[in-house]
């Protein structure tokens, strides 16, 4: 009896010492995208965001390097990011003393019309909040759409338990991470690129390869058809920017040539229109004209059209040219002329007329 007693006790102790080190140390053992998320969070806590943030999908986290834009920036996009992880970033920075004066969004159509990664990354790596959790799960109900709330929810627990779960970091939803970080190995990895994302302001890049004909999610769709639930909480986002009185613009991001030619017209004219009415309701929301550019596939560095490092030069620097070319004449036009749509011609060298010091 005293064995087993000395057993429970000690597997008691080990499980309470694994728990502590889950919760104090994710960056020993985490995948390497978290510490990029890690980045954004810390800048977001220490409201160190300049004047304007970028709120979006992978696509904007690699493709916008904010340090080559005309003002100081901070770039909260984040891996499979949907208007959820947008409005509760934006939550956040607007608390800070000196909130964003603008702000860019940028989703492809695909985070608009299915789950993602909100369980597996936005709140396995702490980026949303538990009340943003339960803000998720009383406005399923209330829509009728539970999609999101119940996504991969494969393991049988109560609902209730598994925010529970999740919100108190149980180890073994960070089993697999353990594992394959051997517990402490990828700490020198990390730190190095915490680092680097937080010099970067945020952006951080997927694929790298010098070109990529795949066909991502756009040349697969056959209609573009919003989730209720992800249609509210875009429309919660706006309604926050209307009611603080601050102008955001929809950049959409380039696919490559390959997706291009797959996308079903029915997809860009139904995307198109859904953004169009958004921006008749919402005065202070201006559209980019296209809503799908499409570009040489050799800027691209995966299968899931993410700009490599070429690409996010190029297409950041098209954004800054139009945001130095906009007219400081009045105040409308430096609200409104802020983000003119981007030129196909800008150089790629073109560089800031401000950062932000740090």
């Amino acid at each position: 009896m005293v064995y087993l007693r000395l057993l429970g006790l000690s597997a008691a102790v080990s499980f309470g010492l694994v728990w502590a080190w889950v919760v104090a140390m994710p960056m020993a053992f985490m995948d390497a995208e978290y510490p990029s998320w890690r980045a954004k969070r810390i800048m977001l806590d220490r409201c160190d965001l300049g004047e304007a943030i970028i709120l979006g999908d992978s696509r904007a986290a690699a493709g916008i390097l904010p340090d080559r834009l005309p003002f100081s920036a901070t770039n909260l996009a984040v891996g499979g990011g949907e208007a959820i992880e947008a409005y509760a970033a934006l939550a956040r920075a607007l608390a800070c003393p000196s909130a964003p004066q603008r702000v860019i969004i940028s989703f492809d159509p695909g985070h608009f019309t299915r789950p993602d990664l909100f369980w597996e990354r936005s709140v396995r790596f702490g980026f949303v909040s538990a009340a943003d959790i339960e803000g998720l799960r009383d406005a399923s109900r209330r829509i009728g759409d539970m999609s999101l709330y119940e996504a991969h929810h494969t393991d049988g627990l109560p609902l209730a338990l598994r925010d529970t779960l999740f919100r108190v970091r149980f180890p073994s939803l960070y089993f697999a991470s353990l594992v394959h970080g051997g517990g402490f190995l990828r700490w020198s990895r990390n730190q190095t690129i915490l680092k680097d994302a937080t010099a970067a302001r945020g952006q951080y890049y997927f694929g790298t390869q010098p070109g990529s004909g795949a066909v991502a999610l756009e040349g697969h769709l056959d209609a573009f058809r919003p989730l209720p639930i992800l249609d509210h909480y875009f429309e919660t986002l706006l309604t926050l920017l209307d009611q603080h009185g601050i102008d955001s613009r929809f950049v959409a991001m380039p696919v490559n040539d390959a997706t291009w030619h797959q996308v079903h017209p029915t997809v860009h004219e139904q995307f198109a229109a859904y953004l169009a009415a958004y921006e008749r309701r919402h005065p202070r929301f201006h559209v980019t004209a296209d809503t799908m550019p499409h570009w040489p596939d050799r800027f691209f560095g995966d299968q899931f059209c993410h700009l490599n490092p070429e690409g996010a030069e190029r297409f950041t620097a098209q954004l800054a040219q139009r945001l130095q070319d906009a007219p400081p004449g009045t105040q409308n036009e430096a609200q409104n002329g802020w983000l003119s749509d981007t030129g196909r011609d800008a150089s790629a060298k073109v560089m800031p007329s401000s950062k932000r010091g740090s």
